[in-house]
């Protein structure tokens, strides 16, 4: 089995972020929110964007006023905007993006319906494009040579029992990324993804705690799930200036399943 280092000794790398503001979408919960507890150790600012009512409050329980929440849907393009607005009035600048905000909704390909499939492509391919566009275009705009992450997942780039609107989704944030890595490096701009195996998130434990996440767990090198601050630490990574010669890669965070 892979190592497993402690949370702590995770958390504690140094990664050159201090006085950066990040805007995490999904940052109430989840990857989002173990990569905000991650950035802000890292002295950065934070700005958490989610459905949750109660964000701007689980921000400030995270880390004062370097942290702000705002409430809304990002499949919401004035929300989306507003995101961008709050955090230059409360940081001065945005630097980095991490597009967490997703659903996991599970149906055969035979059988999912129409309202099933877009919902699932439009929260998790569409929004994520449209925050990554309205972020992008302000660093264009403002002269901000920033990074960009995406949360792909190892759906993305292999197929996987009842999950083909997950898949299409996850290959879009793929393909996404590569064009605007491409399209956006000339402003100092990268744009980057990560491919994470199951992360044991509570939603995470929730699924995959027991038989059925044991017997995964064969299938994975590692023999393992991964923990979130292990996304994250690879998410802030990617932000950082030992990453400055990576951009459009989808790096994929899962053990060695998808080697096979």
């Amino acid at each position: 089995m892979l190592p497993n280092f402690s949370k702590e000794e995770i958390m504690s790398l140094d990664l050159g972020l201090k006085g950066k503001t990040a805007v995490i979408t999904g940052g109430a919960a989840g990857i989002g929110n173990e990569t905000a507890e991650f950035f802000l150790k890292q002295g950065a600012n934070v700005v958490l964007a989610d459905l949750n009512p109660e964000v701007n409050n689980i921000a400030k329980e995270m880390g004062g006023d370097k942290a702000i929440g705002v409430a809304g849907n990002v499949c919401d393009a004035e929300y989306r905007q507003h995101v961008i607005e709050e955090g230059v009035k409360a940081f001065g600048q945005i630097d980095i993006l991490v597009n967490c905000a997703g659903i996991v909704a599970l149906e055969s390909a035979e059988i999912i319906s129409e309202d099933f499939w877009n919902r699932t492509i439009n929260i998790n391919l569409s929004a994520s494009f449209f925050m990554a566009q309205a972020v992008g275009k302000y660093m264009i705009d403002n002269g901000v040579k920033g990074s960009i992450v995406n949360i792909a997942s190892q759906a993305g780039v292999i197929a996987l029992d009842k999950h083909v609107a997950y898949c299409a989704a996850k290959g879009g944030i793929i393909a996404m990324t590569k064009v605007m890595a491409m399209e956006w490096g000339k402003y100092g701009i990268r744009v980057n993804a990560v491919a994470p195996t199951v992360v044991l998130t509570a939603l995470g434990h929730k699924a995959w705690d027991g038989p059925v996440g044991d017997a995964f767990k064969k299938e994975i090198p590692a023999e393992r799930f991964a923990e979130p601050e292990e996304i994250a630490a690879v998410i802030a990574f990617l932000c950082s200036k030992g990453a400055a010669m990576i951009t459009g890669h989808n790096l994929l965070i899962d053990g060695g399943y998808t080697i096979k």
